[in-house]
């Protein structure tokens, strides 16, 4: 191996040590503890060699978290690939994401974090470019609820297909994180039980929606 490639292989792998640690960081401790000096010190590097890898704590966060909406936007692509009616398409999509949150569980943990806080993390530039990625997800739904309006007849505009894909994920991602409470309130029903009931629920009454659109 040349000079040039094994460079390249130990920044790669310095890169992948700095977000390992910052994300271990994060998911125990919360985005206000962690900071450059923290995640320098428990990786046992300077803090001058995190700088020359990410400009700012918050590019790091990002890059986190587009890293986990890059792996599920290609199991959501995937899942909407498959061949079927937009239901069962839109249930491929429940089952990968419920899939994701357990395989892929710090990832999830990540982005729900940053979903779930009250505090401005990102500036608006940050917020924007992270945001492009969860759009990515969305646009995915959205054609599935575009081919439910056709399989009826019914052309929907892009704010409405937008509203539909927004009420099934957010239903969705509801779901998932309820699973903290399966020793209490759904300690007599399974995860995957609350999920198909209710994915089945929210499906329904998107079909209905689009429906009535065409009266």
């Amino acid at each position: 191996m040349g000079t040039t490639e094994r460079r390249k292989r130990e920044k790669k792998q310095r890169k992948a040590q700095i977000l390992d640690t910052a994300r271990e960081l994060l998911l125990r401790d919360g985005h206000h503890q962690v900071s450059m000096n923290r995640i320098a010190r428990k990786a046992e590097l300077s803090v001058g060699t995190l700088y020359l890898y990410f400009a700012s704590r918050e590019e790091l966060f990002a890059t986190l978290q587009e890293e986990g909406l890059d792996l599920l936007y290609e199991k959501i692509r995937e899942a909407t690939d498959k061949k079927g009616t937009p239901e069962k398409r839109l249930n491929g999509i429940a089952r990968a994401y419920r899939n994701f949150s357990e395989e892929n569980k710090n990832y999830f943990d990540i982005i729900n974090s940053f979903l779930a806080s009250q505090d401005i993390v990102f500036s608006a530039e940050m917020k924007s470019r992270v945001d492009m990625h969860g759009d990515h997800i969305l646009s995915c739904v959205d054609e599935v609820i575009r081919d439910m309006g056709s399989e009826i007849n019914v052309e929907v505009d892009n704010e409405t297909v937008r509203q539909c894909s927004l009420t099934f994920w957010g239903n969705l991602h509801g779901i998932l994180i309820m699973r903290k409470l399966k020793d209490t309130i759904l300690k007599n029903i399974t995860l995957d039980q609350q999920l198909t009931h209710s994915s089945t629920c929210c499906i329904e009454g998107l079909k209905q929606f689009l429906a009535e659109k065409k009266a």
